[in-house]
């Protein structure tokens, strides 16, 4: 009898069913190359949620790897992803900025039995791949909605929109064109630009030749912005009386300060702000400029990065350390808590983030600081992508 309880017990220690002594997570995401401020950014949040959290759950030990892609590679990053659960043993991915990267990935979830939480990707349809996938972030459908309905309240009857030419960006130009329709207003022209796209000029020569009163505009956050708002500007746009709008990747916290005073006044809907003035948010800030080191750097992707640590611990605890995809996401559909952004919760059905949308303007302090000062707040906001895929 002794024999076989001795037997009985190595064999659950081989084969891992009692505890993972070690769980490991896989995070992709761009952590070099001209969107690695994103990566850090991930890393931010993430670091931020252990030290305010810890690395143990129960008796397991959290521990993170990280795999750098520059620039959308959807085969790169599924290669990684497999790397990550083949070679390394990981029970959880996440991260991935880009929606192709994270679309890419989701074929080798029910295989794997690892679950995905996107921390970024914004794109509707990323979470119907996949009965594996929640997301934290946000999705362009969500952030982009609400400023249509801002345009006509603010008397905008023509608009023109500028989007580049991918998932979250037809996501975008579809989110405001319909609702913008729906509110009785008129899109004039829709302009899609390949995501090589660093010359603007023409693009604001169309938009002034347009008739328009205002021009909606979606591009990936990150030098590609600097460039549009900055072309916005030194085109005549802003002088001619042409409102820019868009969701809040055009004005994230780290590229205000290469924007300057040009950005100032810039409408957009977003889900988070570094201002946003709540104990929660203070407390995040804080463990997160610690964790980036440079308090300039942080930015929206970082909260993604955080909420979704959150949602894996639940997982974890949920699963007792076991590698159970279904039992941990099952575990968090209908979760729901106190985010630096706000109150949040994990829909049940879609997996997708519910959350508040926030109208902010781009202002300055007095101490020549600029931040996004949020005026009017979209309570418990869907994702409306969802249903208009349907």
């Amino acid at each position: 009898m002794k024999k076989l309880i001795l037997a009985a017990a190595a064999a659950v220690l081989m084969s891992g069913a009692a505890y993972a002594e070690v769980i490991k997570i896989g995070v992709v995401g761009p952590f070099s190359g001209p969107f690695a401020i994103q990566g850090k950014n991930f890393k931010a949040g993430i670091d931020a949620y252990i030290a305010t959290h810890g690395d143990k759950i129960g008796e397991d030990t959290i521990e993170i790897l990280y795999r750098d892609v520059p620039q959308a590679d959807p085969a790169q990053s599924k290669a990684l992803a497999q790397e990550l659960v083949v070679k390394e043993g990981v029970q959880y991915l996440a991260g991935f900025y880009f929606t192709p990267d994270a679309m890419a990935v989701t074929p080798l979830l029910q295989q794997a039995n690892v679950p995905l939480v996107v921390m970024n990707a914004a794109t509707s349809a990323i979470v119907t791949k996949s009965p594996y996938v929640a997301r934290t972030s946000f999705t362009t459908w969500q952030t982009s909605a609400p400023m249509a309905k801002i345009a006509r309240e603010r008397g905008v009857e023509k608009a023109i929109t500028v989007v580049s030419d991918y998932g979250p960006g037809v996501d975008a130009e579809n989110a405001f064109k319909s609702t913008f329709e729906k509110e009785g207003g008129a899109v004039v022209e829709s302009i899609r630009m390949p995501l090589s796209t660093n010359d603007f000029s023409p693009v604001m020569q169309r938009v002034r030749n347009s008739g328009a009163q205002a021009v909606f505009a979606f591009l990936p956050s990150g030098p590609t912005t600097l460039g549009f708002v900055k072309a916005y500007n030194e085109n005549g746009l802003k002088d001619a009386g042409i409102q820019f709008l868009a969701p809040g990747d055009l004005t994230q916290e780290s590229d205000l300060p290469a924007i300057g005073d040009s950005a100032i006044g810039i409408l957009t809907t977003f889900h988070y702000s570094i201002a946003h003035d709540s104990p929660e948010n203070k407390a995040f800030v804080a463990a997160a400029e610690k964790a980036i080191g440079n308090p300039a750097e942080l930015s929206f992707p970082s909260v993604g990065a955080y909420d979704g640590m959150h949602v894996i611990y639940k997982m974890i605890e949920a699963t007792g350390g076991k590698q159970d995809a279904q039992k941990a996401v099952d575990a968090v559909k209908g979760l729901s808590w106190e985010s630096p952004r706000g109150p949040v919760s994990i829909d049940p059905e879609t997996r997708h983030i519910t959350q508040n949308i926030y109208l902010r303007e781009v202002a300055k302090r007095d101490d020549g600081t600029y931040y996004n000062k949020e005026i009017k707040t979209f309570e418990k906001q869907p994702d409306p992508g969802l249903a208009a895929a349907k």
